[in-house]
């Protein structure tokens, strides 16, 4: 597929926010009224050793809503931008889109292990990686970066408001009874309302959603082989 390079990736750390605070003005953060039926589902996830700078992404293509596998793509590569809060997308998107270079078709939407808005600056991995996929994406993150909510009910489907400074910023997803909640947010090109329905019907009886868990799995399986 055909990725917008709208920067490049060797930056310092303040170049690296500067460029956030440009890129988060691009955000649309509606569903498209005109859009077309939602027919393919991509799920990726990065893995990489501890004291590693080799990363290795997956990317998983599902139909929609059955969730079956219509492609997969993997790449690694040695990252150097170091770790550091906020700014992971710096760490992990260069492989990731290397990865989405490789799929034969498009996803109509991506999910990633990561934040949309609900992120310091309010744009996370999955904002910054729907810019330049142009794509709708969505976050679905294990825990929260930043934020305030009020407890979320035990049953799958129930669901809390994520606020930052006073704003909306996402929702806290119970996806399966007694485990702990999900952090949902819109990246780009999606609401917050939509964002949550998609994550929740992508749920099949674990905690995440199948594209992100399958990529999850998929990925350190390849990162062993590898090793």
């Amino acid at each position: 597929m055909k990725i917008n390079m709208l920067h490049g990736w060797d930056v310092t750390c303040r170049e690296a926010v500067g460029i956030q605070e440009m890129l988060k003005a691009g955000l649309i953060l509606h569903d498209d009224p005109g859009g077309l039926p939602l027919e393919t589902v991509a799920g990726a996830d990065i893995s990489y050793s501890r004291h590693s700078d080799l990363f290795f992404a997956v990317v998983i293509l599902f139909s929609y809503p059955a969730l079956e596998i219509l492609d997969e793509a993997f790449w690694m590569e040695r990252v150097s931008f170091p770790y550091v809060p906020g700014l992971l997308s710096f760490r992990e998107a260069p492989p990731l889109l290397k990865a989405f270079e490789q799929l034969s078709h498009a996803p109509d939407l991506a999910i990633f292990d990561g934040q949309g808005i609900a992120h310091p600056r309010g744009i996370g991995l999955a904002s910054h990686m729907g810019l330049f996929l142009g794509i709708p994406a969505i976050g679905c993150a294990k825990s929260r970066l930043v934020g305030e909510h009020e407890p979320v009910g035990p049953e799958k489907g129930d669901m809390s408001d994520l606020l930052f400074k006073g704003e909306p910023v996402g929702r806290v997803l119970r996806s399966k009874r007694n485990v702990k909640p999900l952090f949902v947010s819109p990246g780009h090109l999606i609401g917050q309302e939509r964002a949550t329905e998609i994550v929740l019907s992508c749920c099949r009886g674990y905690r995440f959603p199948e594209p992100i868990r399958r990529a999850h799995l998929r990925v350190n399986e390849l990162r062993v082989q590898h090793s």
